[in-house]
């Protein structure tokens, strides 16, 4: 699907950190002399993944937000346990991240191409770009020079946003990013790519409160369907739901869903329990155009949240 010229977004941009760490300035153009091939050799081996994978592309985009919002956008997501650490990718929210593989084939040939330039975590930034704008939502231009951090610890993936978090919790949890309760409202339309298993909204549909046993928010046919994959006392590995009604095609579908009461996480219906974030949720429903704009801003804005690296790993899953 052709990626409308109008959300094709070129920023060189630098962003502060919530802490007081020094930010490394990143630009659009920061391997435009050292390794001029690096973003399309990125942009083939995702597309070659996606053939073989319609998961993909939803896999990458939840693997860089999960980077980010743990020690800044630093590829420490990447890295792999070792006998006295357990790493990010292997605490409890990660455990279903997938598609580490995609990343280590690009790795792998930037490396032959010009070796030790470009960082693990640029190419997951880049990576997660190409997996929207290949799905059928917007490009941008990534801001890039982070370079990889070394540390990674699984208990640290506690910081992660919840899909059981209400609007405050989930304001706050940007907030301490940088990120404001716009870029919340428009960050969640990645939802609309990918699968949930019924652990992430289970607390919907069985014993809600003291007085319903579903979501009284959930519209009713939604909500049996929903109980019918998913019953009280699942056995199934893998059960669950799709994130929407276009699991494949990056589009404004998770908004018009979730208007109508059929979304799958309390933290997508809290979106709708202030007027100001109810409001950019009416919008975005009502144009893909808009959406699309303010996701590409929101993504930079976000993909640019400091770490703390200060090297550029030869193979992503391991520390010089």
């Amino acid at each position: 699907m052709a990626v409308p010229r109008s959300c094709l977004i070129a920023l060189v941009f630098a962003f502060a950190l919530f802490s007081s760490t020094a930010v490394n300035a990143l630009s659009s153009n920061y391997y435009e002399n050292t390794c001029p091939k690096a973003e399309s050799t990125i942009t083939k081996v995702v597309k070659k993944a996606m053939l073989n994978d319609k998961t993909v592309p939803a896999a990458l985009l939840r693997m860089h937000f999960h980077d980010c919002f743990v020690r800044g956008c630093d590829g420490s997501v990447l890295l792999n346990s070792t006998r006295n650490n357990k790493a990010e990718k292997d605490g409890p929210p990660n455990i279903s991240l997938h598609a580490f593989y995609v990343i280590d084939a690009v790795k792998k040939q930037i490396e032959d191409l010009c070796p030790g330039v470009v960082s693990c975590a640029d190419i997951l930034a880049i990576a997660a770009r190409d997996a929207v704008a290949l799905s059928g939502g917007p490009t941008w231009d990534v801001p890039k020079g982070r370079k990889d951090g070394r540390i990674s610890k699984a208990t640290e993936t506690r910081q992660l946003p919840s899909p059981t978090f209400n609007i405050s919790q989930l304001q706050q949890n940007f907030a301490q990013r940088g990120l404001s309760l716009d870029d919340l409202v428009t960050l969640s339309g990645g939802h609309t790519l990918g699968f949930s298993h019924c652990s992430s909204f289970q607390n919907r549909i069985h014993k809600f409160d003291n007085s319903h046993d579903i979501d009284p928010t959930l519209q009713t046919s939604f909500a049996a369907s929903l109980q019918n994959v998913c019953p009280m006392h699942n056995k199934v590995k893998n059960a669950g739901a799709t994130m929407d009604s276009t699991t494949t095609l990056f589009d404004n579908a998770y908004y018009k869903l979730l208007m109508k009461g059929k979304s799958l996480f309390s933290s997508d219906e809290s979106l709708l329990t202030t007027s100001r974030t109810k409001r950019l949720v009416s919008k975005y429903a009502s144009s893909q155009e808009e959406f699309f704009k303010a996701f590409a801003n929101s993504m930079i804005k976000m993909s640019s949240i400091s770490g703390n690296g200060q090297e550029v790993r030869l193979d992503c899953r391991f520390t010089r």
